[in-house]
């Protein structure tokens, strides 16, 4: 039995004269695993501020255990620490240090006290212990060592800890923040989109720590996998109202569904109930041997509890990307291309070719190297190398920081009229309804608009010009769960070639067909989505692990399970008939080529009678070359089907 940490009791808060939740009501109990879900703007982020005591409700109350540690992290924070990261991160052992002086008081006041029997003796032992049990629970063996174990995690190497924080960009710094309130170990975590700032391997680190993590866990996430691996409980905010759920998040989507297909379905049954009563005292009205009967139904309606349907705020963004402009079949060409800042090497030597139609995803730590091959590819980077584009590649580029990019003192309107040539002009107020922009909120400055919302206009911009390469940097930062999964579709259904980095795996499952992971200063290849890299990856680890057993430090020797080993035979296999079909198809071209050519010489033949020597030698090379083609054919074919039929063994 869990006990109840917080209260949330009738909370109200009100902004700009109306109601972003009302009498809302909730407990955090021991344990809790909680994934707090809902549209940009529907107010999770101050619910979390006001948990945390950094914001009042207009009404309510949030109870809380005296004993209950807070640990908050926000989306963004500005920092302006000159320590280095281990220093920094070290701050977090504050309380640590503050409880050893509390124990050192308080053994030397009962050192001095004989009143063994007293209440206030007793009360300054169970302090004592309190305070030792909290000081076990922070401290542990090594502060430092725990420190670098979780700095690494969060994809810190170990020279980086001795650099100064104002050397990092502030998503780096937010780790240290966030390496800080894990170090605390509070009872309760509130954190607002936590993996903003982490890379793949980052976020699947957190994950295994928050698993075991031994407090509660009160979350905003837009990152579906990441929810689904966490939680176990799920809270919504529509419409000013909060829905709880006993799940994980795709659950607690195939819930809310179920909920509102009912209500729908008792909302529909009660107002047939309702019509035919009001019909019987329509008729019966005047009737006076009908008088009690119909008195009756009048009551029967007043007492009547009307059956509500959840308002669900179902406005979404909905578009598609216009057809890609015909171009060549090589998109993009990449031969040697490098990127240094001083003598610190980004990228080296790298060769690409990308076909035209290929999906592919940029994957890797932060700092190695996505983001700076995206802007050398945009035209916006100079680089060492060469960089060719396609025959008619039109290139559409959305940064990392689009949204930074946009005139904060232009109207959302004019955003996109000031660039929309041509026919675009007269569609520019549909498209901004598109994306949920209309009525008055076009004439909004961009500065006054949320994350999301310029988001969402930066989108709307790109549309305004056909591509037929995107590139996109982090197209998913500041979108809820629907717009990327409306962005997503639309990515899916264009028919040009795609480039994007992302973090979130759920968004990348089944959209890219190839995966570039970057480890600086180079790249690597892997055909599938984001989870076949995934699960290649981890094969790859274990076998290094394998290879280097001697110098791995941990007890436990990794075990590749039998599915990650069926997964690679399936893989290597896909990847013999792939190259077999390859040759078959290149070897019947040839042979395709050669007989055009034997016609050829044949009509010459014909039409012109006798040939000198040399041409009769020709002739017998050419027939000689054709016979030896489909031999090696042959062979090739008698390869697939003997691997073919080799798997169903």
């Amino acid at each position: 039995m869990f006990f109840i940490m917080i209260s949330i009791q009738n909370l109200s808060i009100h902004f700009t004269g109306q109601d972003l939740f009302t009498d809302i009501s909730f407990m955090i109990r021991e344990k809790d695993r909680i994934g707090l879900v809902g549209k940009n703007g529907a107010g999770k982020t101050t619910l979390i501020k006001i948990i945390a005591g950094l914001e009042q409700p207009s009404h309510g109350n949030v109870v809380m255990s005296d004993d209950v540690t807070v640990g908050y992290l926000p989306q963004e924070k500005n920092i302006h620490s000159t320590k280095t990261v281990l220093d920094e991160t070290m701050t977090a052992f504050d309380e640590y240090h503050q409880i050893e002086r509390w124990l050192a008081q308080l053994q030397e006041e009962l050192s001095e006290r004989t009143d063994y029997e007293s209440a206030g003796y007793q009360r300054l032992c169970e302090k004592m212990s309190a305070l030792n049990e909290r000081l076990n629970l922070i401290g542990g063996h090594s502060i430092e060592g725990e420190a670098e174990r979780i700095l690494v995690g969060l994809g810190f190497d170990h020279d980086d800890m001795y650099r100064a924080m104002n050397e990092f960009s502030n998503g780096w710094q937010m780790r240290v923040e966030l390496a800080k309130i894990l170090l605390r170990k509070p009872n309760l975590l509130l954190l607002d989109e936590p993996t903003n700032h982490l890379d793949i391997e980052s976020i699947q680190w957190l994950e295994g720590y928050l698993k075991s993590y031994y407090g509660s866990i009160f979350m905003v996430s837009h990152d579906r996998a990441f929810l689904d691996h966490i939680t176990i409980r799920t809270i919504e905010i529509s419409g000013g109202k909060i829905y709880d759920y006993k799940c994980a998040y795709t659950e607690f989507v195939e819930r809310r569904e179920e909920r509102i297909d009912l209500q729908k379905a008792a909302y529909d049954n009660q107002q047939r109930e309702i019509k035919d009563i009001e019909a019987f005292i329509e008729r019966f009205r005047y009737k006076a041997t009908k008088a009690k009967q119909v008195q009756s139904r009048v009551k029967q309606l007043e007492k009547m509890d009307i059956v509500e349907i959840d308002d669900r705020d179902k406005s979404v963004m909905h578009f598609k990307f216009p057809p890609a402009p015909h171009s060549g079949k090589v998109t993009l060409e990449l031969n040697h291309v490098g990127k240094c800042y001083d003598e610190k090497c980004i990228l080296n030597d790298i060769n690409l070719l990308i076909p035209r139609g290929e999906k592919i995803a940029f994957v890797g730590r932060n700092g190695e190297g996505k983001s700076t091959l995206s802007k050398i590819i945009a035209g916006v980077l100079d680089y060492t190398g060469e960089v060719k584009l396609g025959h008619e590649v039109k290139i559409g580029y959305y940064a990392q920081n689009q949204q930074d990019m946009l005139d904060p003192d232009k109207t959302v309107f004019e955003t996109l009229d000031d660039v929309a040539t041509g026919d675009m002009r007269v569609k520019v107020k549909s498209l901004l309804g598109a994306f949920l922009f209309s009525g008055e909120t076009i004439d909004k400055k961009v500065k006054v608009l949320s994350g999301g919302e310029k988001a969402r206009l930066s989108l709307a911009k790109m549309l305004l010009f056909p591509t037929n390469l995107l590139i996109l940097d982090e197209p998913t930062n500041h979108l809820d769960m629907l717009s990327k999964d409306i962005l997503k579709s639309a990515l899916i259904q264009f028919d040009g070639t795609l480039i994007v980095v992302s973090h979130d795996r759920d968004f990348l499952q089944g959209l890219t067909n190839k995966v570039y992971e970057f480890k600086k200063p180079n790249v690597k290849e892997y055909i599938g989505d984001v989870y076949d890299f995934l699960e290649a990856k981890n094969i790859e680890e274990l076998d290094d692990l394998n290879r280097n057993k001697k110098n791995v430090k941990t007890p436990a020797e990794p075990v590749v399970s039998k599915n990650k080993i069926d997964y690679e035979a399936k893989k290597a296999f896909d990847r013999e008939v792939k190259k077999l079909e390859r040759e078959i198809q290149k070897k019947e071209e040839q042979i395709e080529k050669a007989e055009s050519e034997l016609a050829e010489m044949d009509k010459i033949m014909a039409e012109q009678g006798t040939q000198t020597d040399d041409w009769y030698w020709s002739y017998g090379k050419k027939k000689e070359s054709i016979q030896n083609l489909m031999n090696e054919w042959g062979e090739l074919q008698e390869k697939l089907e003997s691997v073919m039929s080799g798997s169903q063994n």
